[in-house]
């Protein structure tokens, strides 16, 4: 129940229990031999490096997703790993998150049934895939110790739903806790959602493993349902255990229980064999058709795009010549055959003129540059301008300052849109970008984070072998300032507060009856469908949809719904269907999306129950959240008979005017005061406060440390560069010391690092002497005692 190193888990030979190896993987094998590090900076074996979950989600295609991951499962099973961690399926609360090149979208559904489709793929040769960050995880700052406030409708609806989903229909073997406290409580001990919600009302049946350095009490995580503590604690964590169960803290019925629960998977994993072997050609081959089932056709003026094979096309953009293809953190993967648009731009039917830079993608300016793009651009009819987010603005362990591409790209496209070329840009970026420059472009293509085959993916969506099919998993909203309380974001205090509540992304923006610039679910293609006979049964929806355009094509048609009760707060529109679906020119095909059980439910926070409202609900069916082509409705008797609030109290929830909710207000919703809410100004440092607090500490000792951080940090931004094992030891709380040390540091030391940092300088060094030389006394009497058997 602890980890043996920093990837694998104790394994006893007399009892015949092996070792099991945990790898990252959300979208590619990361295993690490020899020097290990959480954060991926120690390169890890080559492997297929496939689409981030985020750019998968634009698919909406859960068979591309269940392919990914049989080929994640078959790469880890070949490296002898038994654990896949991932897919991540955590909220897209605010597009500033740093991992959100990790998540799958801002809608609960779509995350849930992507999620569920990669880890059936995942485990179809016994891998076990452990989806994460269970739960509200939706920021880097503070994240290890940071509290998350949310109201349990909200939860329930919002950021539990995926997971929900992913357990019931990807029955996955592990799930990953987060770091941060849910309404007072850390994840990894937080028996509510490790036991109640998770094991007995999914029927979640694997074993529950903390996200590296997040188990703030072993013995607590243990009593109320986590079961392995990572990475190693040395011997700290077996004793923390022993000890407790015979100071009768944790009864053995518990502990036996925890070990049964993990055991009955270990023991349950096939190991492999002489007979299985990795075919990376053919991983290529999927990851390319991943990629370019995902790239997303924003815009595409006079129809530019595909391109004439005729036309003279200069290529421009830093990202073309080095692919900005994955995140930064610990889902970095060693890709094996990653292509780039310069080499292999050759291989297809383009009248390729010329390639120039343009830009330094660590934003640096430079005017010979832009000079010299403009120079090429001069002499091209069309200009392939390949820009986006550079490595270091998307990254664990780091939010984005932003949502703007940085200035030299944005001085490049002014540069370009005075001369009269076309321009289609080609968008790298793992979330929402600001697209305020759209109208000095005739065309824009997003391929997000494609892997190391996104190059010719996006080639042959240029060219016109595909046509792009892909769908915004996230609203693109006009302005940064639109998002509500974006401000706010992320919550520098120790406590974050969700007062948006139900209204995420498109539910807020439909909500407050907000113009975007481009919404949930939206994607051209190069042909054009017709919706029609929309016929509404008591258990689906059924339709047709023609291509009436002039090439093959595939679209995405999406199930809304609509309650609009006055008594239970909703949103406007639900997504609670979709499909995908490939049409011949002239070809009619007739649709049906099913109603199931997460339909027309709601959870009642009073009656603490899921609840359907009797209602006329409204069913729309549309090629975005707000392109909607056919529209019907539906009677629906439900079982709700009590009214979970009262709306007077929740005015501005009711009406849309979401960003003016006040504390008030939101606690309201919540159904309580905001309980504990921490001091800011402490000069008391305890365990749980993070190495950022330090400075306004007693102890000197505490402020110089936290001082020459934040100026190694700030060094380290202003060269264009970032340290990610500085800012993840920034973020840390101290009682990851303990956590992250290899069993060097126990839980009982820290008392004396907390007595220095908090100004007891002597008497803390006292204290630290000694309990190290206990340390040393307790470990050699633990072996002796695991050697008595």
């Amino acid at each position: 129940m602890s980890g043996k190193t920093v990837w694998e888990t104790f394994d006893i030979e007399s009892k015949g229990i092996p070792s099991i190896f945990l790898s990252d993987g959300p979208h590619g094998l990361r295993k690490q031999e020899g020097a290990s590090d959480h954060l991926g900076l120690n390169k890890s074996v080559p492997a297929t490096c496939f689409p981030t979950a985020a750019t998968i989600a634009n698919s909406w295609d859960t068979t591309v997703a269940e392919e990914v991951g049989k080929c994640l499962g078959n790469e880890a099973k070949n490296n002898d790993v038994q654990v896949l961690l991932g897919p991540g399926l955590n909220i897209k609360r605010n597009p500033l998150c740093g991992r959100n090149f990790e998540y799958f979208s801002e809608d609960p559904y779509l995350s849930g049934k992507m999620a569920a489709a990669m880890i059936r793929g995942i485990q179809k040769n016994g891998t076990v895939a452990c989806p994460k960050h269970f739960a509200v995880n939706n920021q880097e700052l503070r994240r290890m110790a940071s509290d998350s406030i949310v109201d349990e409708q909200t939860l329930r609806e919002i950021y539990l739903t995926g997971f929900e989903i992913a357990v019931k229909e990807g029955h996955p073997r592990s799930i990953m806790s987060a770091y941060n406290k849910v309404n007072g409580i850390y994840a990894n001990e937080n028996e509510w959602l490790l036991r109640t919600v998770l094991r007995d009302e999914w029927g979640f049946d694997g074993f529950v493993v903390s996200d590296w350095g997040g188990s703030n009490d072993h013995v607590e995580g243990v009593r109320h349902g986590s079961h392995l503590e990572m990475p190693s604690t040395g011997y700290n964590g077996p004793m923390e255990i022993v000890q407790a169960v015979e100071n009768k803290q944790l009864s053995m019925a518990a502990l036996d229980e925890r070990v049964k629960e993990i055991l009955t998977v270990i023991m349950n994993i096939p190991r492999r064999s002489d007979q299985d072997t990795i075919d990376y050609e053919k991983h290529h081959t999927i990851a390319k058709e991943a990629a370019m089932r995902s790239i997303v056709l924003l815009k595409n003026e006079d129809q530019l795009l595909p391109l004439n094979q005729t036309a003279k096309v200069g290529i421009i953009g830093d990202f073309a010549s080095e692919p900005r293809y994955q995140g930064a953190g610990s889902s970095v993967v060693n890709a094996k055959n990653l292509e780039n648009t310069v080499d292999i731009m050759g291989n297809y039917p383009l009248n390729i003129i010329g390639f120039e830079k343009g830009f330094d993608r660590n934003g640096k300016e430079s005017a010979p540059l832009i000079s010299e793009a403009v120079d090429l651009a001069k002499k091209a009819d069309v200009i392939l301008l390949y820009v986006g987010l550079d490595e270091l603005a998307e990254s664990e362990g780091k939010d984005r300052d932003s949502i703007s591409l940085s200035n030299n790209q944005l001085q490049l496209i002014d540069a370009l849109a005075k001369l009269d070329t076309k321009i289609v840009a080609v968008v790298s970026a793992g979330s929402v970008v600001d697209l305020s420059w759209e109208d000095k472009v005739d065309a824009i293509l997003h391929g997000y984070l494609s892997g190391e085959a996104g190059a010719g993916a996006m080639l042959d969506v240029i060219t016109g072998v595909y046509s792009p099919s892909g769908k915004l998993n996230e609203t693109y909203p006009l302005d940064y300032s639109d998002i509500p309380f974006g401000e706010e974001f992320p919550s520098k205090s120790a406590q974050v507060l969700y007062k948006e509540g139900l209204f995420v992304g498109y539910r807020f923006y439909d909500k407050a009856r907000k113009e975007v610039r481009y919404p949930f679910g939206h994607g051209l293609s190069y042909s054009k469908f017709e919706y029609s006979d929309l016929t509404i049964e008591e258990d689906s929806v059924s339709f047709k949809i023609k291509n009436i355009g002039n090439c093959f094509a595939e679209e995405v048609p999406q199930l809304y719904i609509s309650n609009p009760s006055e008594k239970v707060l909703r949103p406007v529109n639900e997504l609670k269907g979709f499909t995908k679906i490939g049409i011949q020119v002239n070809e009619t095909k007739s649709i049906s999306i099913p109603f199931d059980e997460f339909s027309f439910r709601f959870y009642n926070s009073k009656t603490q129950k899921w609840e359907i409202e009797t209602q006329t609900y409204k069913l729309r069916i549309g090629s975005s959240s707000r392109d909607i082509r056919l529209e019907g409705q539906l009677l629906v008797k439900g079982n709700s008979t009590e009214q979970p609030y009262n709306p007077e109290k929740l005015q501005s929830y009711f009406k849309g005017e979401i960003s003016k909710v006040d504390q008030e207000e939101f606690e309201a919703l919540l159904g309580h005061k905001i309980q504990d809410k921490p001091d800011e100004s402490a000069t008391i440092l305890e365990l749980n406060s993070t190495i950022s607090d330090m400075g306004t500490a007693k102890g000197l000792l505490a402020r110089f440390v936290q001082g020459r951080i934040s100026k190694m940090i700030a060094k380290a931004e202003k060269s264009g560069e970032t340290n990610l094992n500085l800012l993840f030891i920034y973020n840390m709380p101290l009682r990851a010391i303990a956590k992250m040390t290899n069993g060097i540091v126990t839980m009982e030391m820290l008392d004396g690092i907390l007595l220095m940092v908090n100004g007891k300088f002597f008497k803390g060094t006292g204290r630290l002497i000694g309990q190290s030389f206990s340390r040393i006394s307790n470990t050699r009497n633990f072996k002796k005692r695991l050697e008595r058997g």
